[in-house]
């Protein structure tokens, strides 16, 4: 049976993505439309007389966000338009998971990145009709960041007012893990309990700590950093909890409708994902600044020097989704009782994926037996 959630509110909670900065506490936060910077404006068109894959246009959502690197950059250098020839790539930027899972379902985007929750809750609520998982972005980036002066050891965060980012979004249901690993007992609901579980805004959390209403924060990046910045602690490092210090934090996800009508065209932008991937690792100062240069066209702001060094060390980009860290981090949401036991059969689709990884001399990946039959 699919996932069915406890409560409305909670249906929309959970389908808040992982680790999003920008991610709005409601779930009708809305995305805006992205603008070409000058540098890349020549590239967002197609190639005179390149030729045309089945559609004219494809239409791509990701998040202004470092855990969204490798959009941000493929969008940023062009490297996607290259591989689709004369289809042309349209983007939209998202702030939060329902969001763009209601633009996948409505057809306003056919392609987006994500992360896990949504990615869930968009799956098991349509049926497993509308959407696949069909790549690998990012993996890392979420620290548990305290007030070193109020905690100095992991025990002392008991009695302590700690900060994620949404009820049932990814850090949420992993300190709530943690802290029942750890035999500390919290209501998922209410947040009250051993631990003090606020619920707060990325964009807020920064001020909650400075103002010393949180004592800590598990939260992706770059709000760890910016609590770093203003004299926080890294107590945790999530990827320390997962098996090889490898968690998925945003994959690739594709309407099912245009992956069956226009398999070459998810071919080239999965194409286009791969070889910017590989660009980022070999190139990784020049990556951060191209994604730093993307998020200042888009908000007119880039992060500061020493939040940005401190957050691009910790995500690592891959493509290999990491299938089973997702029915792990499903299941850590069953046990913590904000989710009924999901049906994921079906809900990744490697096929596509992995000729493109043949045909770059890469291993193929694993869909943790959760792929289309």
């Amino acid at each position: 049976m699919p996932a069915t959630f406890r409560s409305t509110a909670l249906r929309r909670h959970l389908a808040v993505a992982a680790a999003l900065p920008l991610l709005a506490i409601t779930a009708t936060a809305c995305g805006y439309g992205s603008e070409a910077d000058e540098d890349t404006a020549d590239k967002a068109a197609p190639a005179a007389n390149a030729k045309k894959l089945s559609a004219d246009t494809v239409k791509i959502g990701y998040f202004p966000n470092l855990t969204h690197a490798t959009a941000l950059i493929g969008d940023h250098r062009g490297l996607f338009q290259k591989e689709l020839g004369g289809t042309k790539v349209s983007y939209s930027q998202f702030n939060a998971g329902p969001s763009e899972i209601e633009a996948l379902n409505s057809g306003s985007i056919d392609i987006g990145w994500i992360g896990p929750s949504p990615a869930i809750n968009g799956y098991t609520k349509s049926n497993g009709e509308n959407l696949r998982i069909v790549g690998g972005s990012a993996s890392g980036g979420v620290k548990l960041v305290v007030n070193p002066k109020k905690i100095k050891t992991v025990d002392d965060v008991k009695g302590k007012n700690i900060a994620t980012p949404q009820l049932g979004n990814t850090q949420d249901v992993a300190l709530l893990n943690w802290a029942a690993e750890k035999g500390w007992k919290i209501d998922a609901q209410s947040g009250k309990g051993d631990v003090n579980v606020v619920r707060t805004d990325n964009k807020i959390t920064p001020d909650a700590y400075k103002a010393g209403s949180v004592d800590g924060a598990w939260v992706p990046e770059p709000t760890a950093s910016r609590l770093v910045a203003l004299g926080g602690k890294v107590l945790l490092n999530e990827a320390d909890l997962w098996p090889d210090k490898k968690f998925v934090i945003t994959h690739v996800i594709v309407s099912q409708k245009f992956l069956k009508s226009h398999p070459d065209v998810v071919e080239a932008v999965l194409r286009g994902t791969v070889k910017t991937n590989a660009w980022i690792n070999a190139n990784p100062d020049e990556a951060k600044k191209a994604a730093n240069d993307k998020l200042k066209a888009l908000s007119g702001k880039p992060l500061p020097a020493d939040v940005l060094d401190s957050a691009w060390p910790s995500i690592e980009f891959i493509d290999d989704p990491l299938a089973s860290t997702l029915k792990t981090g499903a299941d850590y949401a069953v046990k913590a009782g904000l989710l009924e036991d999901p049906d994921l059969d079906g809900i990744y689709d490697l096929s596509t994926l992995n000729k493109v990884l043949k045909a770059e001399g890469k291993p193929a990946v694993e869909d943790a037996g959760l792929g289309v039959k």
